[in-house]
């Protein structure tokens, strides 16, 4: 039976054994090292252990510590905000779709604003894929368009309403003074603006995305790191498939 109390673990069950690393800004070496005693005392972290301690720049001292936490946390408690579907493999993708629709889906896929990381994109989209899985322009049933990198939002609404993408993909990994939410916002205020927000499935990926972050920024879904070609592919297709059948019975 799975524990319900539980700490993180490190040489043996429940220690709560962590490894932080952070910079501290300080003129002096000694007064950096007790201040992170300190601010680690504070975070309830207990038996620090300073692996090493180097000046990254005048003024600025970078730290690895070890230590362990006091606090545990209630698994019963935890209540994960995640997209929507149920995982399938690409076949089964297929599958369902040739069941469901009698076409291919458009899928437009940038990353936004003056973000040159396509890493992150081209592993969803791109035929090679990503952890021996296909990418999106290997499944049968997406047409799929990749603009690649630095692709301003405006732009972007433009390409959607040129080839009438029904699936948009945007990827953020430079957020830095948080321009990944100012350009994510944007896009979703372009779309509102020519009436296409609701005609679309808009995703969003990106090392700090997740699925709460992306439904508070107006997404229908976030995807984080480790996220495989299938399952975006998983939710576009049963995304599409309930949208096509609440628009039929909004029509009767």
């Amino acid at each position: 039976m799975e524990n319900r109390f539980v700490k993180p673990y490190g040489d043996t069950f429940n220690d709560g054994i962590v490894q932080l690393s952070f910079t501290l800004p300080s003129k002096d070496r000694f007064v950096a090292i007790e201040a992170a005693k300190v601010l680690l005392s504070k975070m309830g972290i207990k038996d620090v252990k300073i692996a090493t301690v180097e000046q990254v720049l005048e003024g600025f001292f970078f730290f690895v510590v070890y230590g362990s936490v006091i606090h545990e946390i209630d698994l019963e408690q935890i209540r994960p905000i995640v997209p929507d579907y149920v995982k399938m493999s690409k076949e089964e993708v297929e599958e369902f779709a040739k069941k469901n629709i009698n076409k291919k889906i458009v899928i437009v896929g940038a990353t936004i604003g003056t973000d040159s990381h396509t890493v992150g994109l081209d592993s969803i989209l791109n035929m090679k894929g990503f952890k021996g899985e296909k990418g999106l322009e290997a499944y049968k049933c997406f047409k799929v368009y990749n603009l690649g990198p630095q692709v301003l939002p405006a732009e972007l609404v433009n390409k959607i309403k040129e080839l009438e993408a029904e699936v948009v993909l945007v990827s953020q990994t430079i957020t830095q003074k948080n321009m990944h939410l100012k350009n994510l916002t944007e896009l979703v205020d372009l779309l509102d603006a020519e009436d296409l927000r609701e005609k679309v499935i808009l995703i969003c990926g990106g090392s700090r995305i997740d699925h709460k972050l992306a439904k508070e920024l107006g997404y229908d879904a976030g995807f984080g790191p480790n996220t495989t070609p299938s399952d975006v592919a998983s939710f576009i297709i049963q995304s599409y498939v309930k949208k096509l059948k609440s628009e039929k019975e909004e029509n009767r």
